[in-house]
């Protein structure tokens, strides 16, 4: 063997364990990189299911100190004042708690504040629908097809009206059913009527949706009027905002007991506006509570039906979670 040749060998070796060398510890800070990255994916995977849960814990309390205010008003007027507060209001409020580090909003509204499905006559529908704010090309045609197709889904026989639908219709889906035809069982029904949307129905980007405004726990067609939201209350035939203004300052600063009491408010449409409302309430409210941490408006959202039975005890009708609820710092932003 040449002798000369023994240090470019030995150099040659040298070069190449240098390359391993490399080699191994790309691989590793890979390995650590990756392992970096997968503790802090599992620490804020492990964060934000914590918040969720704390979220959703704070809403269920917002929810019970909801029926607590609920049977606290059934039990005091809303002018007796204890220790420096009154009862909640049931128009839809806002309220907001704290519990620990987080804090809950929640809302109480009495249903016969709002217009009962299975009630509620043609023109109330449209006059509904026409004010409400959604997507359509065509809005006056999609007003007509809607309302025309929510008495046909009630209505007991087969033929629809101008602009509604009918079994003929339905069974025509690619996944086909059959209307009703009978009285609503629950408002999120109207997701099968022809033309209803999801914006319809809840809403989006803060607008007030049909799930706000209908009830099917009303069982009149009276309108209480110290709980209606301005939306209901523009839907009454004879009503102006003009009008709506004035009842809605007017039962801020006190219950209405007697519709005779806002004459002076109601004016000249005091005979059109008379037959639809009320100022009697009832035994069903929806509680809306949303939790959330601090310094964080958005939340876990639950919107529940409670029955009132007596001073003690109360059911559930209905209970949905989780659910997207807009806030009143929201909608004045």
């Amino acid at each position: 063997m040449n002798p000369a040749s023994r240090p470019r060998s030995r150099h040659n070796q040298n070069g190449i364990a240098l390359l391993v060398v490399l080699w191994v510890l790309t691989i590793l800070m890979v390995i650590v990189f990756s392992f970096s990255y997968l503790a802090k994916t599992e620490t804020f995977s492990s964060r934000a299911f914590r918040e969720g849960w704390e979220n959703k814990l704070l809403a269920e309390a917002g929810v019970e100190r909801g029926i607590m205010e609920l049977f606290f008003r059934r039990q005091n007027p809303l002018t007796l004042e204890e220790e420096g507060r009154e009862p909640w209001r049931v128009d839809g409020t806002e309220y907001i708690g704290t519990l620990g580090k987080g804090s809950y909003r929640v809302r109480l509204t009495d249903e016969s504040g709002k217009i009962d499905l299975n009630q509620a006559s043609e023109t109330i529908l449209r006059n509904l629908l026409t004010n409400l704010e959604f997507t359509a090309e065509d809005k006056e045609r999609t007003v007509n097809t809607i309302v025309d197709s929510i008495l046909d889904w009630k209505d007991p026989d087969d033929f629809h009206r101008l602009n509604g639908a009918e079994n003929d219709y339905y069974q025509s889906l690619p996944h086909p059913y059959k209307a009703r035809n009978g009285n609503f069982e629950t408002v999120e029904e109207l997701l099968l009527v022809k033309g209803v949307t999801p914006e319809i129905l809840y809403g989006r980007d803060r607008k007030t949706g049909l799930i706000d405004l209908l009830t099917v726990q009303g069982r009149t067609n009276k309108i209480n009027i110290n709980a209606a939201p301005p939306a209901v209350l523009l839907a009454l035939p004879g009503m102006t905002k003009e009008i709506v203004e004035g009842l809605i300052g007017y039962r801020t600063e006190r219950e209405i007991k007697n519709i005779q009491e806002i004459s002076g408010i109601l004016g000249e449409a005091a005979a059109q506006i008379g037959p639809y409302i009320s100022v009697s309430g009832s035994a069903v409210f929806t509680v809306e509570a949303v939790g959330y941490q601090r310094n964080n408006q958005s939340g876990y959202g639950i919107r529940a039906k409670i029955q009132l039975e007596g001073d003690k005890r109360y059911r559930y009708l209905y209970y949905k979670n989780p659910v997207i609820i807009k806030s009143d710092v929201e909608s004045a932003e």
